[in-house]
């Protein structure tokens, strides 16, 4: 299955050098000529959970200079969520006959390219595996998670069967017949870890040691939770059950509970947000041109 993932950042990169370790068919697109040169001359490194790794870059280049046309059988999008949408259109020429275009950006992503591109090219993915881009090149894989697929419109499918057995080569893949149960549960961890995380400027280890960053959670969490209910969505199962034990509307606190949020520590705990990864000092593209550029989810 020829691949080519679309965006060199922290999962792009894992899955990428994951796959050329073991002999795939993987070409790599990055923003510009410049990355694509400095990953050539370093190669893929990958340490931390799932185990190290070195491997030679293979085919990398920026995304402008691919331009066969039925070149690819998968194409992964490992952007930022605005960047695969703006991208996508331009890259289902280069999708082979029955190619796949798997987006595995949090919430709308697939939904949006499906009604705009058909839902014959588009296969629903996210991701719950979590890394950083240490330089273009060098990545660090923090916790043992999946990503979950899964056609749009639910149930199972040969070809989400098929991608999943070609990519768990890489990375730990699952087929979900619920996908947008899925895509809520991670919306579930999104608010009450990951913008949390940014907006404290620590990991979610960090500011749940704080009463106050401990209430925050919960309360975050719990709404998130009520609105997920409320629209008939069952949220899926990602490292954690995704309903608190006891919940009746909000989190009770005891036993249970810490166990339960221990687990969620133990996979989220020690990883830095992507999004406060963004607002490092440098990290962040639009973030020098005004703060605004943000809310477009522009940053590399």
């Amino acid at each position: 299955m020829k691949t080519l993932i679309v965006g060199a950042g922290a999962l792009g990169g894992i899955m990428g050098a994951r796959l050329l370790a073991v002999g795939a068919s993987v070409s790599l697109a990055t923003r510009s000529g410049t990355a694509a040169e400095e990953i050539k001359a370093s190669g893929l490194r990958v340490t931390g959970i799932g185990g190290d790794l070195y491997t030679a870059a293979g085919e990398v280049t920026s995304l402008a200079e691919y331009s066969v046309p039925g070149t690819f059988d998968l194409i992964v999008l490992a952007t930022k969520a605005q960047d695969a949408i703006d991208v996508a259109p331009s890259l289902v020429r280069l999708l082979a006959p029955g190619g796949t275009l798997l987006p595995i950006q949090n919430g709308g992503v697939p939904l949006t390219l499906a009604s705009r591109l058909g839902k014959q090219y588009v296969l629903g993915g996210l991701s719950n595996l979590t890394g950083t881009m240490l330089r273009p090149g060098v990545y660090k894989q923090t916790n043992a998670g999946h990503v979950p697929i899964g056609e749009l419109g639910g149930g199972e499918s040969d070809r989400s069967e098929r991608v999943r057995q070609w990519l768990c080569r890489a990375v730990n893949v699952k087929v979900t017949p619920n996908l947008q149960g899925a895509v809520w549960s991670k919306l579930l961890l999104n608010c009450s870890i990951t913008t949390t995380g940014a907006i404290a400027g620590m990991t979610m280890r960090a500011y749940i040691d704080r009463p106050e960053g401990r209430e925050l959670f919960g309360r975050t969490y719990d709404e998130a939770l009520s609105v997920a209910l409320a629209s008939g969505v069952r949220p899926e199962k990602m490292l954690v059950d995704p309903i608190p034990p006891g919940w009746n509307g909000r989190s009770i606190s005891g036993e249970a509970y810490n166990l339960w949020l221990g687990e969620i520590l133990n996979g989220y705990g020690d990883a830095k947000a992507s999004m406060q990864q963004d607002f490092e000092p440098g990290k962040c593209r639009n973030h020098r041109d005004g703060a605004r550029n943000h809310t477009r989810g522009e940053c590399s």
